[in-house]
């Protein structure tokens, strides 16, 4: 073969490979409403995540966290989702009922990082002799959204701090819909809304809105709490986010969110999602600066997860990989220390660097 045409065919091989090493693929995110913080969030991942893995990812509304645990194990395209941490907890709470799909749905879930709180958010009229969280027995209210992360938590908060389901007179409604019944009709008590702060539907209200409504507080103090604390963490609601609300910052409650994949098995979305990891670490900085303020609260680490949460292996490689590395040049300096020892959880996972 001539020296020409062999390098031309050389050339054409290079080429190829790099273009393919380089293809773009389509995944999909799903966050939850237009006006809350996942969807973001989402598209934060979307600008200063996603492109550097060559990923170009569509950023999908949805009712939330349960309809994402659905779409993540059954619509096409769907790679990545963000879910409450108390997602696990009301699917296994359905499976111990006996039913088979909510534990087919759940077992092949998996994380690749916890975010940060979402506030849970209890509103009351403001004439209303309710003025904490605890008030809310027997009061008629919106959980949310059917099949949405608020309706989970509102629902299996209201469980655990009176050991009884919510009264068949709940409603779900959207968070809209409910706060108009809340101050016109009034045939709502309270409307459960979980958004992390600052929340768009609470941010865009007027200030003329004290005067209609108002936030309910926790009292870590009340014998339902114990409860609640498991499950649930202990939040102030911040008065400089919603200043039109709140006078001063009252104590409230929050749930994690964690950004969730499947426990995919296949090489190329395995690759790409590692890709993600790895750019998730280096692009960190840009998300704290540039993106939404509840980045400011995410820490790059990857620690013990609750019951039942499982980190997905190849990212969670990739996440405590560069983290390292980010760290290696501050330790050089230090004396020497001594290998941590990878636990035997973790070697059976597969998440030792």
């Amino acid at each position: 073969m001539e020296k020409p045409v062999l390098s031309a065919l050389l050339t054409a091989a290079m080429l190829c490979h790099a273009s393919t090493a380089v293809a773009e693929v389509n995944y999909k995110i799903v966050t939850a409403s237009e006006r809350g913080t996942y969807i973001k969030i989402g598209r934060d991942l979307a600008q200063f995540v996603a492109p550097a893995a060559d990923i170009k990812l569509d950023v999908l509304p949805s009712a939330g966290s349960a309809e994402n645990v659905k779409l993540l194990r059954y619509e096409p395209g769907v790679k990545l989702a963000l879910v409450q941490s108390d997602v696990y907890q009301s699917f296994l709470d359905v499976a111990a009922g006996g039913n088979s799909a909510a534990r087919a749905l759940i077992r092949p879930l998996r994380v690749i990082m916890p975010l940060y709180n979402e506030e849970i958010y209890f509103i009351a009229r403001a004439d209303s002799e309710r003025n904490f969280i605890h008030d809310i027995k027997n009061a008629k209210l919106n959980a949310g959204e059917s099949g949405s992360g608020t309706a989970l938590t509102s629902t299996t908060l209201y469980r655990q701090m009176f050991n009884e389901a919510m009264p068949d007179s709940t409603s779900y409604l959207s968070n809209e819909e409910a706060l108009a019944k809340l101050v016109t009709d009034k045939t709502l008590d309270v409307v459960a809304v979980v958004a992390g702060q600052p929340a768009k539907l609470l941010v865009d209200m007027k200030p003329e809105s004290r005067k209609l409504i108002k936030l309910l507080k926790f009292d870590p103090s009340h014998a339902s709490s114990e409860a609640v604390l498991k499950t649930y963490f202990p939040a102030t609601v911040r008065a400089s986010n919603y200043p039109s609300l709140l006078a001063a910052d009252i104590p409230g409650l929050a749930v994690k969110a964690f950004l969730v994949t499947y426990d995919f098995q296949l090489r190329d979305t395995e690759s790409h999602l590692r890709g993600m990891a790895r750019s998730l670490c280096q692009n960190f900085s840009q998300l704290k600066e540039k993106g939404h303020p509840k980045w400011g609260e995410v820490e790059l680490a990857l620690p013990e997860l609750g019951r039942g949460w499982i980190y997905y292996a190849p990212t969670a490689r990739e996440l405590r990989s560069c983290v390292a590395e980010t760290a290696r040049p501050a330790a050089t300096v230090k004396s020497r220390q001594p290998a941590r020892m990878c636990s035997q959880q973790e070697r059976i996972l597969g998440l030792c660097p």
